[in-house]
């Protein structure tokens, strides 16, 4: 398990995925065909949460200019900024079910904040990371 610290919040914009767990790949297709910018040009995000018993699960590609999430018709959400616990996955796309079982040792981690979304980072078609912001912001960012 690593630390990684988002020095600033970062703005996206994305679909929420309403067939979750099915249709993440087609919506997350769909978002860089609208953005045109493959992985590695623009950060893609997985960002997902239980609310009143429900699941919800957005694709989202960081915000380069300001009113994209506008111009494209899209939902805006924000990665808050600060301390995260993380877990680097490798070769991702054929390990896509081993997904739950990264973030479920996570949230057995006392220091995650288990009130806050999961992030999945698309770092490029290799690396993913599995983040969990944490409670105690201990390690102050600059």
């Amino acid at each position: 398990m690593e630390e990684y610290i988002f020095q600033e919040e970062i703005k996206v914009f994305g679909t929420r995925v309403k067939t979750f767990p099915t249709g993440i790949s087609e919506v997350f297709e769909s978002l860089i065909k609208m953005t045109g910018d493959a992985s590695g040009a623009r950060n893609y995000y997985g960002i997902s949460e239980f609310k009143e018993g429900v699941m919800y699960y957005y694709a989202v590609a960081e915000e380069k200019l300001s009113g994209e999430a506008k111009k494209y018709n899209c939902e805006e959400l924000k990665i808050e900024s600060g301390l995260y616990l993380a877990i680097s996955m490798h070769d991702w796309r054929k390990n896509l079910n081993c997904i739950k079982d990264i973030f479920s040792e996570l949230l057995r981690d006392a220091r995650v904040d288990k009130t806050k979304p999961a992030i999945e980072w698309y770092k490029d078609d290799d690396k993913m990371l599995c983040l969990i912001k944490t409670v105690n912001q201990i390690k102050e960012t600059v």
